[in-house]
């Protein structure tokens, strides 16, 4: 252990399938990379394990918080950073009803008096009532709160302006991570597939369109597997070159069972035809990068969410991406970056399709746009100096008793 008081996260963590837990493993190994001199350490829920890891977190028991605020108080940290979801910390009762979240508000209480922030993973543009609460009370109760994108902080002056409400002015923009180390060339990426065996597979050509990550029910994979037969005869035709469809991933929530095996009838399909190939993996760790790695371009034809673990992947190997919009976080990444061409339609997704296997050119400006915007904007190296800054006004905030002012978006 290190003399220096540790940075605490609060957080669900692996082997948890949980993008919040990958998450806070990335972050983790670069804030500890960052601070040499002092341990990151992690309280997590009961899954969770490791070297650091404090295992303590049981939402089966309403106050599950209280052992967190011990632990807390026993290691005396620099700092508390807490990534946030709403189903990581909702108790239920007996009878299925959930608290809320109030057990985590009830956590923030009891840390006042230290140096706590808070880094929310879900801010939608337009908040129901009890999301709009929530944000009321989570930011009146931690020092510094950090948003993901620049549009969730000046939406909110609406959201709460029409509420009669003053906007919070702790809140900081910090962007999703991602890896500034995860590139291969391209005759490294050739040996990825053979590592990987897709080089094995006959009807496999050298250009892939990848659809990636968990099969979710809102992850939509058949807008693209119903049209891929069509739009890979028209690229061929256009261009005389085969491309092929390559699906990764697994399910990870059985209620997802139905959608999983209609995208597998699916895609089997187009196997058989020699369109498409189907890769089984938890798509998590280099495995992931390795894969997707592998692709010319990804699709996200997500309906529901913003995929940021999924285009922190993408950012961090400079891949084109085509996605779905307007879609909150998934939009804004794909504006602000210049990496990705977005679609609202079917007709559109497939002449975006179309236009980037047809076009190394675009495929080639966008990556680099990609390139950039890693470097300059999310790398983990950026934002984890961009903690460090939060930190630092955190404690200040704590230490004189006095909420920080930070400058409002417009």
């Amino acid at each position: 252990m290190s003399s220096e008081p540790p940075i605490v996260m609060i957080s669900s963590y692996p082997p948890r399938l949980c993008g919040i837990a990958t998450f806070c493993e990335e972050a983790r190994e670069f804030i500890q990379e960052r601070h040499p001199e002092r341990d990151v350490l992690v309280i997590s829920h009961t899954d969770g394990a490791g070297e650091g890891v404090f295992p303590i977190i049981d939402i089966a028991q309403p106050d599950w918080w209280k052992p967190v605020v011990d632990q807390v108080e026993r290691l005396s940290p620099h700092a508390v950073h807490i990534e946030h979801e709403y189903g990581l910390y909702e108790h239920k009762d007996a009878a299925g009803n959930g608290d809320a979240n109030r057990g985590f508000l009830d956590l923030l209480r009891a840390l006042e008096g230290r140096s706590v922030v808070v880094e929310p993973h879900t801010v939608h543009g337009r908040l129901c009532d009890h999301e709009a609460d929530f944000i009321r009370e989570m930011t009146a109760h931690a020092d510094v709160v950090l948003f993901k994108c620049h549009y969730q902080k000046w939406r909110l002056d609406w959201t709460f302006g029409t509420r009669g409400w003053q906007t919070p002015t702790n809140i900081m923009v910090v962007p999703h991570g991602a890896r500034p180390d995860r590139r291969w060339t391209v005759k490294e990426v050739a040996e990825l597939k053979k590592e990987l065996g897709f080089s094995d597979a006959v009807h496999l050509g050298d250009h892939f369109v990848g659809l990636m990550g968990w099969i979710q029910r809102n992850k939509r994979w058949d807008i693209l597997t119903s049209m891929w037969e069509e739009i890979s005869q028209e690229i061929a035709a256009r261009t005389g070159d085969d491309w092929d469809l390559l699906a990764a991933g697994e399910m990870r929530d059985e209620n997802d069972q139905d959608e999983y095996l209609r995208y597998r009838d699916e895609l089997d399909l187009l196997q058989n035809k020699g369109l498409a190939h189907f890769y089984e993996f938890l798509p998590r760790g280099d495995l992931y990068y390795k894969v997707m790695a592998c692709c010319d371009f990804v699709v996200l034809p997500t309906i529901d969410e913003t995929q940021s673990g999924t285009l922190a992947r993408i950012i961090a190997l400079n891949k084109p991406f085509i996605a779905t919009a307007p879609m909150e976080g998934l939009t804004a990444q794909a504006l602000e970056s210049k990496g990705g061409l977005l679609f609202s339609t079917k007709d559109m997704l497939r002449e975006n399709v179309i236009r980037l296997a047809c076009d190394e050119n675009l495929r080639m400006e966008l990556g680099e746009n990609l390139k950039r915007y890693l470097e300059d904007v999310i790398s983990w190296r950026i934002v984890a100096a961009q903690y460090d800054e939060a930190y630092d006004i955190a404690r200040h905030a704590n230490h004189s008793r006095q909420k920080p002012i930070l400058p409002p978006e417009f």
